[in-house]
C-alpha cells in the first residue's frame, strides 16, 4: 500500500499468501485460510495485527472493478472497448441484461468477501493481545469491514453477514443471506466504533481516519433515507475544519502530485509495482480502471505538449449527454472529461476509434505518459481513487438537510460552496427544485467516479436515466449463481434473475 507505513515487501507478500489470496478462478466467496494459521502461529506481537491490517487494506485496490463497472452502468457512460464482444461481462451490464454467470459480478463478490475475511481475521484475534493503539488498529479493520460490507450491500442486496470470525470453507452451508437492514446496523456500529477511536490526522498517509469514518457513517444514512443522522455525521467531518475544497488547484485534483490533498477524504492507495496479469487483476498494486479507461492507441510526439497521455483499452466512455450538462464556464468539464477529438487535432495527436466511441474519455482517470515507471501501463497505473472526497460531503450534506426538512438555507450554503468553486453562480431555489439541484451537480461533480449508478438508485430516478433498467430488477444485481450452487441451492436469487 503506497504510503502505509512501510513493511519488508517479501514478508507481507509471504503472508498474503497465507491468507491465501482469493483469485479471479477462485470458486466461492470464502478467503481460505490454513488450518495452522490459528491463535497460538499468528497475533503474537504488535506487529503481526498490523501486518494483518495492511492485507485487510490491500483488497481495496480490487475496488477499481467496483468504480468501473459501477460508472458503466449509469447513464454517464457507455461500456465501449474495442468490439461489442469486448469484454462481454461489462457491456453485459451497460445493456441491463447481465446474468448470474456475469465474470465481473462474481469478481466484486468475491474480492470484496476477501475484503471482510481478512478484517474478520484481526477482529476475531481482537483480545488475544493488548498493546498501545491496538483501538486504533481495530478501528481501522471495523471500518474497513464496514467498507466492503457496505459495497457488497449496495450492489447485492441481502448477503451473508459473518462478524469477527473468518467464514472457512465448508462454512458456506450454514451461513444464510442476511437482510440488508440487519447489515447495515452492523456497518453503522462498525462506524461509530472507528469514528470514536481514530484520530483526526494518521501519521501514514493512507490510513483511515476518524474524517473517513464519519463521512462514511453520514453516506450509509443517507442511503437509508436517515437524513438527520447524515446530516449530524457529515456536519461532523465539515466543522471539524480537517478539509476544505482545492481552488486554485482544482485542474491538478486528480493528477499524481495532488494525490491525499486538503480535498481528499480517504483514497484508495496504488502503485505501479509490478504483480498483475490478465489472470489476476485483484492482484495489481496499480489501478487497473486507468488503463482500461484510456485512449486507444494513442500516439503524439515524444515531449511535444501532447505527451500527457498514455494509451489504453477505451472503455467506459462518457456521452454527448454527459458532457452537455456541463456550462461552458464550468472549470470541471475539462478536468473530467476529454474531448479527445479538438484535443488530437490542438496537439497532433493520433488515436484509434474503439467501439461506441463517443468522443470523449473519462479525464479523470486515464493513464498520463509519466505514470508508467515498470510493469504493464494497463495493469500497474499509480493513480489513487478518490473515494471519498470533501465535495462530495458537501453534496451529501446539502442533500440530507434538504431531503431531511432540516435546514435548507445549510444545505445550500453547501451546494453554492461546490458550484463557486467550480466557477458557477449561487442558486436559491427551495424544496423539490433544490433537491433536483443538488442531484444535478453530484452528477457533475462526481462523474466518472463510480456514483451515479448509485445514487439514481437509492433516490427512485433510475428507470428515468438508464435505459432498459426494470423497476423492481436492476436496483441490485444477482448473486453469482456459482455462490449458490455451492450453498446447496439453499439461497434464493434475487428478483427478476
Amino acid at each position: 500500500m503506497k504510503k502505509l507505513k512501510k513493511i519488508d515487501r517479501k514478508l507481507l507478500i509471504v503472508f498474503l499468501l497465507s491468507l491465501v489470496m482469493v483469485s479471479s478462478c477462485s470458486d466461492d466467496f470464502i478467503d481460505v485460510a490454513p488450518s495452522e494459521e490459528n491463535s497460538e502461529d499468528f497475533f503474537n506481537t504488535e506487529a503481526d495485527y498490523q501486518n494483518a491490517l495492511i492485507g485487510a487494506y490491500d483488497m481495496l485496490q480490487s475496488s477499481f472493478m467496483n468504480v468501473l463497472l459501477g460508472e458503466i452502468a449509469s447513464d454517464n457512460t457507455l461500456c465501449g472497448g474495442e468490439s461489442a464482444t469486448d469484454v462481454p461481462s461489462y457491456q453485459q451490464v451497460d445493456d441491463m441484461i447481465h446474468t448470474p454467470v456475469n465474470s465481473e459480478l462474481r469478481n466484486i463478490w468475491s474480492w470484496m468477501f476477501a475484503g471482510v475475511n481478512r478484517a474478520n481475521y484481526i477482529l476475531e484475534f481482537q483480545d488475544k493481545l493488548d498493546f498501545e493503539g491496538k483501538d486504533i488498529v481495530l478501528g481501522q479493520a471495523r471500518f474497513l469491514r464496514a467498507y466492503y460490507y457496505f459495497e457488497l450491500v449496495k450492489w447485492f442486496g441481502d448477503v451473508p453477514l459473518v462478524v469477527d470470525q473468518r467464514i472457512l470453507f465448508g462454512q458456506q452451508f450454514e451461513v444464510d443471506r442476511t437482510p440488508k437492514t440487519e447489515v447495515y446496523a452492523q456497518i453503522e456500529q462498525d462506524l461509530i466504533y472507528a469514528t470514536s477511536v481514530l484520530p483526526l490526522v494518521q501519521a501514514d498517509i493512507g490510513r483511515v481516519t476518524k474524517g473517513a469514518a464519519q463521512s462514511l457513517l453520514g453516506k450509509v444514512y443517507l442511503y437509508q433515507d436517515k437524513f438527520s443522522e447524515a446530516a449530524n455525521a457529515l456536519e461532523n467531518v465539515i466543522n471539524s475544519g480537517q478539509y476544505q475544497l482545492l481552488t486554485d488547484d482544482y485542474a491538478n485534483m486528480f493528477e499524481n502530485d495532488y494525490e491525499n490533498n486538503i480535498e481528499s477524504v480517504f483514497e484508495v492507495q496504488y502503485t505501479d509495482f509490478q504483480g498483475a496479469g490478465f489472470g489476476c487483476l485483484q492482484c495489481s498494486e496499480g489501478n487497473v480502471a486507468v488503463g482500461f479507461n484510456g485512449i486507444r492507441n494513442y500516439s503524439v510526439e515524444p515531449g511535444s505538449v501532447g505527451d500527457i497521455f498514455g494509451s489504453g483499452f477505451s472503455f467506459n466512455v462518457p456521452t454527448q449527454e454527459t458532457y452537455d450538462l456541463f456550462d461552458e464556464s464550468d472549470i470541471r468539464r475539462d478536468v473530467s472529461i476529454l474531448d479527445i477529438e479538438t484535443w488530437a487535432a490542438e496537439v497532433g495527436a493520433t488515436y484509434v476509434e474503439g467501439y461506441e466511441h463517443t468522443g470523449f474519455y473519462n479525464r479523470k482517470y486515464i493513464p498520463r505518459s509519466g505514470d508508467l515507471n515498470t510493469g504493464d501501463q494497463n495493469l500497474t497505473n499509480p493513480n489513487n481513487y478518490r473515494a471519498i472526497r470533501y465535495a462530495d460531503v458537501l453534496l451529501m450534506a446539502a442533500e440530507a438537510l434538504n431531503r431531511g426538512g432540516i435546514d435548507e438555507g445549510r444545505a445550500r450554503l453547501y451546494l453554492n460552496e461546490v458550484r463557486l468553486r467550480a466557477n458557477l453562480s449561487e442558486i436559491s431555489s427551495s424544496g423539490t427544485a433544490l433537491t433536483n439541484d443538488i442531484y444535478k451537480e453530484r452528477r457533475l461533480e462526481l462523474v466518472g467516479e463510480g456514483h451515479r449508478f448509485f445514487d439514481l438508485v437509492r433516490t427512485n430516478t433510475a428507470s428515468e436515466n438508464i435505459e432498459g433498467f426494470v423497476t423492481g430488477k436492476h436496483e441490485i444485481f444477482p448473486i453469482p449463481s456459482i455462490e449458490i450452487d455451492l450453498t446447496g441451492n439453499r439461497w434464493s436469487q434475487n428478483p427478476g434473475y
